[in-house]
């Protein structure tokens, strides 16, 4: 990792961050999907945008139902985003290139789809989309499905390669979102 920055951290944090492969050689030369990863943390900072075009703006009064449900869909999304946390343990890594060791983990959350660590972050971003009626952050949530789709795309080519057990589970299970083709492809 970075030297200079863990060796301030407490050790159980210290322990979780060891192992993700992030090196300064790497933002340089993508060798982890670095690049995908910074994509993806910019996407995700943008949702902090206001909503643009505003529905304000367009003349539309954008009901509360529709804002208090995009609400709930985001904190979905967080709840999910946590469950996977927690299930992925110690193969937990922001690249998409898997840890080395790492265990398949195919049980939970894992179970219903993939990858659900990026069905978490859809539907967050589909809430706040929801919520703000915002062109803008629709925009965001398609540029988030195809940067999660080529991390998933590329994690999942390591995992062919790690564990013999991937190609059924790969092909059994839904990748990021069921029955919509951007966010699932089975083999």
């Amino acid at each position: 990792m970075f030297p200079l920055l863990t060796n301030s951290l407490p050790e159980p944090l210290k322990k979780a961050l060891s192992g993700w492969g992030l090196s300064w050689g790497g933002w340089l030369d993508n060798r982890h999907g670095e690049w995908l990863l910074v994509a993806q943390i910019i996407l995700i900072a943008a949702h902090l945008l206001p909503a643009w075009p505003s529905p304000i703006s367009m003349g539309i009064n954008w009901p509360l139902p529709i804002a208090i449900s995009g609400a709930c869909l985001f904190y979905l999304g967080l709840i999910l985003a946590a469950q996977s946390f927690l299930r992925l343990g110690a193969s937990l890594s922001p690249l998409p290139d898997p840890k080395p060791g790492a265990a398949l983990v195919t049980t939970g959350a894992y179970q219903r789809c993939r990858h659900p660590l990026y069905q978490a972050i859809v539907i967050s971003s589909a809430g706040v989309a929801i919520a703000l009626g915002s062109i803008l952050h629709v925009a965001l949530l398609l540029s988030l499905c195809k940067v999660l789709k080529s991390k998933a795309k590329r994690e999942e080519s390591q995992l062919l390669l790690l564990h013999s057990e991937y190609k059924s589970y790969r092909a059994n299970t839904p990748a990021i979102i069921p029955w919509i083709p951007m966010l699932d492809w089975r083999s």
